[in-house]
């Protein structure tokens, strides 16, 4: 009869793989002696990669360890490419702890599990971070100058050239945009400094480095009046963008949009690429959600915009905000008492929000369009320390970050 198997002689076979063990297996009928065939020696590579890269994240850590031939694969820049396009993989999420030194807790959400990471390069964890599939950026915060672009998962890590402009700046936000099929990636970092003198004035410079030509650009420098930029920035299929700040009073954002393919100078940043908020906020969060800007925000009260009376999920269509979820309040009511500045990150449909000084870390899906605690933080609250924050430390300083 016809069958769905495949017959191969297995003696063609270990032809090529060379000599097995043997091993005796007694059944019903009497003893046979049954060859050992090594499954991984008759996989190609190619095959091996494919089945390795479905092993949830941490797995991939101990698969390393099982055998040389494993870890060329997995340390292979092949592999770490076709591992970050599968789709079974999720998002982790760190935070650093309140210690100074670079060490924090990272989530991952298929094992529901925390990881102690102990980052390498980088000083402290007051440094300024983001990232872009699987490749975590890294800035000072003292001199804003000192950049590093590295892999967690392999420890390669590459110094950048010190950016153009400022020495020193007021805020400064950090991003990292890579393209999956060229692998190049972009770096973008927006200085803000106030006129010596002028509170209300502040220079506003963008400046970017393209890891293809390995050259900082700065594009553009402008003096905006009444507005100040700030350190939440990120890049959305090739558009910048960036929160900016009212200097004149109250808790007003607005968002700037910047083509980083333009070479135009794009002057006149708040009449032409401005776009308003969707309500008053407390603080705003921005993340690349495929290929989508989304921002999480804090709704300020309509007669104290300062005071946070719930969270928002909106996603930019065009110029246009539109709303796709809020916070039920058994959740809001779950954090405790909750600071108007909170962290969030998120890609994929993945977002993270959590609130500075508590263990508890909330996830929305975006796809399931449903709400869930993370497994509580490791790391145990204490009264002169902030889990995710050094207590010395401004909030704005502390920003989260995600890999693939």
């Amino acid at each position: 009869e016809e069958t769905s198997w495949v017959s191969y002689c297995l003696d063609d076979i270990t032809r090529d793989v060379g000599d097995f063990n043997k091993f005796s297996e007694s059944n019903g009928e009497g003893d046979k002696e049954i060859m050992e065939v090594s499954m991984d020696l008759i996989l190609p590579d190619d095959l091996l990669e494919r089945i390795l890269a479905y092993l949830p994240v941490a797995s991939i850590f101990k698969a390393g360890s099982v055998c040389k031939r494993w870890y060329e694969i997995v340390c292979s820049r092949r592999f770490l490419w076709s591992f970050s396009r599968v789709v079974s993989q999720k998002p982790w999420y760190f935070m650093f702890t309140s210690s100074d030194e670079p060490i924090g807790y990272a989530y991952d959400p298929v094992l529901r599990k925390w990881y102690s990471i102990d980052l390498r390069h980088i000083e402290k964890s007051s440094w300024f971070i983001t990232s872009s599939c699987g490749l975590v950026c890294f800035m000072d915060n003292d001199r804003r100058s000192e950049l590093y672009v590295c892999n967690p998962i392999t420890h390669c890590c590459k110094r950048l050239e010190e950016p153009p402009g400022l020495k020193f700046s007021d805020y400064s936000a950090l991003a990292i945009s890579v393209n999956r099929t060229s692998h190049n990636y972009k770096v973008s970092v927006v200085k803000s400094k106030q006129v010596p003198g002028d509170f209300l004035q502040w220079d506003l410079s963008i400046h970017v480095y393209d890891s293809e030509t390995m050259m900082w650009m700065s594009p553009l420098t402008e003096v905006l009046t009444g507005w100040r930029g700030g350190d939440e920035s990120v890049t959305c299929d090739g558009v910048l963008y960036f929160l900016i700040y009212s200097t004149g009073g109250g808790n007003r954002h607005g968002l700037i949009t910047y083509n980083l393919s333009s070479r135009s100078s794009h002057k006149h940043l708040l009449t032409k690429n401005s776009i308003s908020v969707p309500c008053p906020l407390t603080c705003g969060r921005l993340m690349n959600l495929k290929k989508k800007l989304v921002m999480v925000g804090g709704i300020g009260r309509q007669d104290r915009p300062d005071i946070i009376k719930g969270i928002g999920i909106w996603v930019l269509n065009g110029t246009e905000w539109q709303e796709i979820a809020r916070m039920p309040h058994k959740f809001f009511q779950g954090f405790g008492e909750f600071d108007d500045v909170f962290a969030s990150s998120g890609t994929d449909d993945l977002i993270y929000i959590q609130n500075y000084g508590a263990p508890a870390l909330l996830i929305f899906d975006m796809h399931q369009n449903q709400w869930k605690w993370s497994q509580k933080c490791p790391v145990a609250k204490r009264e002169d320390q902030r889990c995710g924050i050094n207590s010395n430390t401004p909030p704005h300083v502390q920003l989260r970050f995600m890999w693939r």
